[in-house]
């Protein structure tokens, strides 16, 4: 998708954002036939109307502002994935974006919804490109926005579509290996260091969580270490990501069932695809920030000499952890980087994981469980970033009760917590192995789409990211 300020007049098809009906007079070239039709459409609660007029079209839509600012933000952007679909379905190759309302940025949230909800993901279709959407371009008038924010938003587009891509190439071409190999390539195209250790440096490192999950498979583990250095970095110590990446989870020894489970395990990498093209957005966009990204990778089988219920691991940190779940083992290779980013006596350090199915179980497919120990004053600032994005946040709390649930008869702790408040004690065993502020994101419900919603289509959502860089952006400018 190419996103563009319009340079001169263009005789293709234009949408005009409009809030109120009398406004209908400021759409340019509108007739008094079209300005009624368009009227006695308002009328009966259909807000997006279509004007055809065989040459090209005109697209009216008008915006009925919601409860709070951020409601409405996504509203537009629904309104985008209807601009989508309808030029999709008359094989329009762009359209221009007029804003005539009051809300500053209506043209550009009307652009990122339509945006998102044009994503394919077609490679392995023997017809793909009789498939391939016909839209490619979206413009904008000058007064609708700047070309800095017609920018942010192409860079953030692409970072976007490459986590998506990311979470829906298969195994058979996706392995830990690879997933590194594609972070690399954003590395050299975007601007940021990458290092990638590989088993023989894995093992030297003592890594005995990301190993212990591998043992199983006869492709190696890698963990990727990302950095972004600005000239004049905001931070004086670095801000870390952490993302998991299990490029797929069987659930190990302790085998997941297929349906509505393993079959959807490909996109167990979702954290490592938010972090890592978050790291490649971070980059383009040039933000003041000092950001460093981690990424452990492996997959999770039960062959060769797979780890088992009852095993003791000693972890990178060197605490050993009691196994009574081998399909708990995301928590066991974020433990192992988490461990890693104390070297950088970090700033703030995040996590992305599709971590628990009790994160899922507990607010769907419409949020992200959080916890962790950072202070107020950033749980609020993600909150509201959150909200901004419509990729909202639930803290959960880490109470001691939870870590009580961890303690093991055998070890310093076991990997699971028993029935109750697993997305809590998933969250204290993580934190065991932290000592700096940290926020821990569950992405378990969200990562994946099983059916086109909005503006977001079947398959990898890249959900997260905007809100990750939203917080960023407004963190550079605190």
């Amino acid at each position: 998708m190419e996103i563009k300020i319009l340079q001169r007049a263009s005789g293709g098809s234009y949408l005009w954002i409009i809030d109120d009906v009398k406004k209908l007079s400021l759409v340019t070239g509108i007739t008094p036939e079209e300005s009624k039709y368009a009227t006695d459409c308002f009328e009966t609660e259909q807000n997006f109307v279509t004007l055809n007029r065989y040459s090209n079209f005109m697209f009216v839509v008008l915006l009925k502002t919601k409860n709070t600012e951020w409601q409405t933000a996504d509203a537009l952007r629904k309104l985008g994935a209807t601009l989508t679909a309808t030029c999709n379905k008359h094989k329009l190759t762009e359209v221009v974006i007029c804003n005539g309302t009051a809300v500053s940025n209506a043209a550009l949230l009307v652009a990122e919804g339509a945006s998102l909800a044009n994503y394919q993901f077609l490679k392995y279709l023997s017809e793909g490109k009789k498939k391939t959407n016909s839209l490619a371009r979206i413009l904008f008038t000058k007064d609708s926005a700047t070309v800095k924010e017609a920018t942010q938003l192409q860079i953030t587009i692409d970072a976007i579509y490459k986590a998506r891509t990311l979470v829906n190439e298969p195994l058979n071409y996706l392995s830990a290996e690879q997933l590194s190999k594609e972070i690399a390539l954003m590395g050299k195209d975007a601007g940021f260091k990458v290092t990638v250790l590989n088993k023989t440096r894995i093992e030297k490192e003592k890594m005995g969580g990301l190993l212990a999950v591998n043992r199983g498979s006869l492709q190696p583990p890698t963990f990727s270490i990302m950095e972004y250095v600005p000239k004049k970095a905001l931070n004086k110590k670095p801000i870390v990501l952490v993302g998991k990446g299990v490029v797929y989870d069987t659930g190990g020894l302790s085998l997941k069932p297929t349906p509505n489970s393993m079959d959807r395990m490909k996109s167990d990498m979702s954290g490592a695809a938010v972090v890592s093209c978050a790291m490649y957005a971070i980059a383009k966009m040039q933000l003041p920030l000092h950001v460093i990204a981690l990424v452990p990778a492996t997959d999770n089988r039960p062959g060769e000499e797979a780890y088992v219920p009852g095993d003791v691991i000693t972890m990178y940190s060197g605490a050993t952890v009691e196994v009574l779940n081998t399909d708990a083992e995301g928590r066991m290779i974020l433990a192992d980087a988490l461990h890693w980013a104390k070297r950088y006596k970090p700033e703030l350090v995040m996590d992305f994981a599709t971590l628990t199915g009790a994160a899922a179980a507990a607010v769907g497919e419409h949020g992200i469980v959080c916890m962790g120990t950072a202070d107020d004053d950033t749980k609020n600032a993600l909150n509201q970033s959150g909200k901004r994005q419509y990729e909202r946040l639930v803290e959960m709390p880490l109470w001691d009760e939870y870590g009580d649930q961890i303690k093991s008869e055998i070890a310093d702790i076991k990997n699971i917590g028993g029935p109750t408040g697993g997305a809590m004690t998933a969250g204290k065993f993580l934190e065991h192995f932290t000592d700096y502020p940290w926020m821990h994101f569950d992405i378990a419900g969200v990562s994946f789409n099983t059916g086109n919603k909005g503006y977001i289509p079947f398959g990898g959502t890249g959900y997260g990211i905007r809100m990750l860089l939203d917080f960023l952006t407004h963190y550079s400018k605190a």
